[in-house]
């Protein structure tokens, strides 16, 4: 759902319109560019993280932080897209520090180090990621530089996970094959350089029970999943759909664990359906996917932060798509 602000050069198009079929999240806007088929070289595939989905290279240093829960994804752009500094990103972490880790979805802006060297103040995790195969593979090297600390030491355990796209599929930006494809050779690629985290791709539950190849690649199923996007579903219960969808999805992925990655509801747009965004419907969804997942709270990413002021809408969000912030800048 998350998609980073066009730049120079990279005009926004029109979203496509969804498959019929299970409910589907907006489509991201895509850039005018002509997806290339990128030559992938023949690397060793890699075994898949066999055990917990959020493995650590070493144990997190002592914190007291078991009221910590839950996940929230974050986007580091002003209202006029521009790229927000290492001050003003330190800034939004400090109001977000109640949370294990935080999820972004690429790596323009320097975000994967902006948000990592913010994440370390907080004795957070950063959920990192590339949000399309544009630059792939040479994106990974964000990451590499990120695990960085700034005493000049590498620790890739500040990430949480690393993600190959989001919703590139559901999108119609790279086929599934592609997609399983550029997961093994990013997983390849990490682990030569020190990384042994989980490596997933991020789709909308839908696409992933369509096709449970992507979550089979990943180290777990990492699926985005709105209730809101559902003209059958109430706020209170934005918390059980979500539960029942990664259920779903790792049945149909053969037991394999399910993340949601991205589950939320706005407080301003357009009603869709039964499903009504107000401020108060927000409060009471998020409260509803909080107490659904009490029991797993490392499986759940809030989403958002704050309101993404930057972005546009289009016919799928509802006139929402600005609004789902969680906090207040």
């Amino acid at each position: 759902m998350n998609k980073p602000p066009g730049h120079p050069g990279h005009p926004a198009l029109p979203a496509p319109a969804p498959p019929l079929g299970l409910p589907e999240l907006p489509k991201p806007q895509l850039p005018n560019l002509p997806f290339p088929k990128l030559p992938l070289p023949q690397l060793p595939e890699l075994p898949l993280q066999p055990h917990s989905p959020h493995p650590a290279p070493h144990p997190p240093a002592p914190h007291a932080d078991s009221h910590r829960r839950f996940g929230i994804s974050y986007s580091p752009y002003k209202a006029n897209r521009a790229c927000k500094s290492q001050a003003e990103v330190n800034k939004d972490l400090d109001q977000l520090s109640d949370y294990k880790f935080i999820r972004i979805y690429g790596t323009d802006c320097d975000q994967t180090k902006l948000v990592a060297n913010a994440a370390r103040i907080h004795n957070m995790k950063v959920f990192g990621g590339i949000y399309d195969l544009s630059d792939f593979p040479a994106s990974l090297e964000s990451f590499n530089q990120a695990a960085i600390r700034p005493d000049g030491q590498k620790d890739w355990s500040i990430f949480h996970t690393i993600a190959v796209g989001n919703e590139l599929v559901n999108a119609g930006m790279a086929a599934p094959g592609d997609v399983a494809h550029a997961v093994k050779q990013a997983r390849t690629i990490l682990r030569g350089q020190g990384y042994q985290g989980p490596v997933v791709t991020v789709d909308t539950f839908s696409v992933l029970l369509k096709h449970p190849e992507l979550c089979k690649v990943s180290d777990y199923c990492a699926a985005n999943c709105h209730a809101f996007f559902d003209a059958t579903e109430h706020a209170n219960n934005a918390g059980p759909y979500a539960l029942e969808q990664a259920h779903g999805v790792s049945q149909a992925a053969g037991g394999k664990h399910t993340m949601i990655t991205e589950s939320g509801w706005p407080h301003a747009g357009q009603s869709n359906g039964a499903a009504v965004p107000s401020p108060e419907n927000q409060r009471v969804a998020v409260e509803s996917l909080r107490k659904s997942f009490a029991h797993r709270s490392d499986d759940l990413v809030l989403f958002t932060a704050f309101d993404d002021l930057w972005k546009d809408d289009n016919r799928w969000t509802f006139n929402a798509e600005r609004f789902w912030g969680i906090h207040h800048e």
